[in-house]
């Protein structure tokens, strides 16, 4: 399981992270962001790429966790 750090991030980067994340763990990802903006762009990514998402706040962050 790929865990990927992409706060203080600005888009599309955390997108592009969380794609290599993918190739290297197709199983799922965790990618961690710190605003609503990557966290709008990168869930609407994993699931054109067909994984399922839960989100967990992390103080003020937000963690993706996709999974196939």
């Amino acid at each position: 399981m790929e865990k990927v750090d992409a706060r203080g991030i600005s888009c599309p980067q955390p997108v592009l992270m969380a794609k290599n994340a993918i190739e290297k763990s197709p199983e799922g990802i965790d990618i961690l962001v710190d605003n609503n903006t990557a966290k709008n762009n990168v869930s609407r990514f994993l699931k054109n790429q067909g994984y399922k998402l839960e989100y967990e706040n992390e103080g003020e962050d937000i963690l993706i966790k996709a999974r196939k």
